[in-house]
């Protein structure tokens, strides 16, 4: 299994003091950090115990990545590789690790 990035997202509810759980299924919608190209595909969202279970499907490959917030915000570090707001929504930034710019992305909710 080959590592490519780690995500380190912070991902803040839209609207001002709406609070949602993050579970859920979501439309996603995002830019690339430095080349500011577009990327869009799904992402689920599940409780794991104290942590959450998170997978995104981007042009056909599967991210998972491990989450840890609440009601606030999300912190998701994720593996790429083989196996790798109003109305609920959320949006935040992310990069990759050790990157120096950041990508947008915003999850919409289904």
């Amino acid at each position: 299994m080959r590592i490519i990035a780690i995500l380190a997202a912070l991902l803040i509810g839209t609207a001002a003091a709406f609070a949602a759980d993050p579970v859920g299924n979501y439309d996603i919608a995002g830019t690339n950090p430095g080349s500011g190209s577009h990327y869009s595909g799904t992402v689920s969202v599940s409780r794991t115990g104290q942590t959450y279970r998170v997978v995104w499907v981007v042009g056909g490959t599967r991210y998972v990545g491990t989450g840890i917030g609440d009601r606030d915000f999300l912190a998701v570090s994720y593996r790429a590789g083989n196996d790798s707001a109003e109305g609920g929504n959320w949006e935040g930034v992310w990069a990759y690790a050790g990157a120096r710019q950041m990508g947008a992305e915003i999850w919409k909710r289904r």
